[in-house]
């Protein structure tokens, strides 16, 4: 059976016009929950007030990406010049010349100097147009301590109290130690926030709004079958991603109609889902 076909044959049987849990940082399918709302909420806030410098921190899976990708499509237009790291380099001068590559000054200089001044220019001149520039850093937790220095040191690109350039940091819990190390940026950071994961209330309305999401006409989940999900995903939205998606593949295998609680358990008795 070639996998087109299998895919099709998946979509019609559950009645869906599209994949329900892929694990993809979709912003169609970006679930407001009240964890995320407010990281999205405190995002906003510090880019409109130009806060300088923000952290959202969260676990693998907890759906950090999908929020700065709503986040950027909320503030998207003329008024931001949007840059995106999103593997920094462990080199700050990489680093840098990574930034001018994000903002697209691809041809910059080498010299460590030349690419902060390329940069100053850069932010100077969006300003001049009326546009505020911003520097999204996802995986932030692989800053070496060297390039957080950096981070800071930019911050310092300030006129009339005003800063050329706001810096948001996005990653793994790791980085908010990181970030202690270096009291001089944890106290120009004016917003952080920890965003957890779902509690089961939360993880049984998110698995709902993926199945109308994708177009299905009900819920398919038993609430056994819900409560297992959330047990073993810890309401982490990627592992439910991964649990539920395994669980329609399964049933519609074995011809089933609804997703009891014993196909989630057999998938995790079988070590597919970690």
């Amino acid at each position: 059976m070639e996998v087109d076909t299998l895919g099709t044959m998946y979509l019609e049987y559950w009645g869906f016009d599209r994949f329900p849990f892929d694990n993809v940082p979709d912003p169609d399918f970006f679930f407001m929950s009240r964890p995320h709302e407010e990281g999205l909420t405190r995002l906003i806030y510090a880019v409109e007030r130009g806060k300088g410098c923000a952290l959202l921190s969260g676990h693998i899976g907890c759906g950090k990406t999908t929020l700065s990708r709503v986040f950027m499509e909320k503030i998207a237009g003329g008024r931001f010049d949007i840059g995106v790291v999103t593997n920094p380099c462990a080199d700050s001068v990489d680093f840098l010349k990574d930034v001018l590559y994000q903002f697209g000054l691809s041809n910059g200089p080498r010299s460590k100097p030349d690419i902060l001044q390329v940069l100053q220019q850069k932010l100077i001149d969006n300003m001049d147009e009326g546009r505020e520039t911003l520097l999204i850093v996802d995986e932030a937790q692989l800053l070496t301590d060297e390039t957080l220095e950096e981070i800071r040191l930019l911050l310092n690109f300030q006129l009339s109290r005003r800063f050329l350039l706001m810096v948001f940091l996005i990653g793994q819990p790791e980085i908010i130690d990181k970030i202690r190390r270096n009291r001089p940026l944890e106290q120009r950071i004016a917003i952080k926030y920890s965003l957890r994961p779902f509690n089961l209330d939360e993880t049984r309305k998110y698995i709902f709004f993926r199945q109308k999401k994708a177009g299905g006409n009900g819920n398919l989940f038993s609430k056994e079958a819900i409560e297992a999900v959330y047990d073993h995903s810890e309401g982490l939205p990627r592992k439910i991603n991964h649990l539920c998606d395994l669980a329609f593949l399964i049933g519609f295998g074995s011809k089933q109609k609804i997703i009891h609680s014993q196909i989630i358990k057999e998938i995790i008795n079988d070590g597919t889902v970690f």
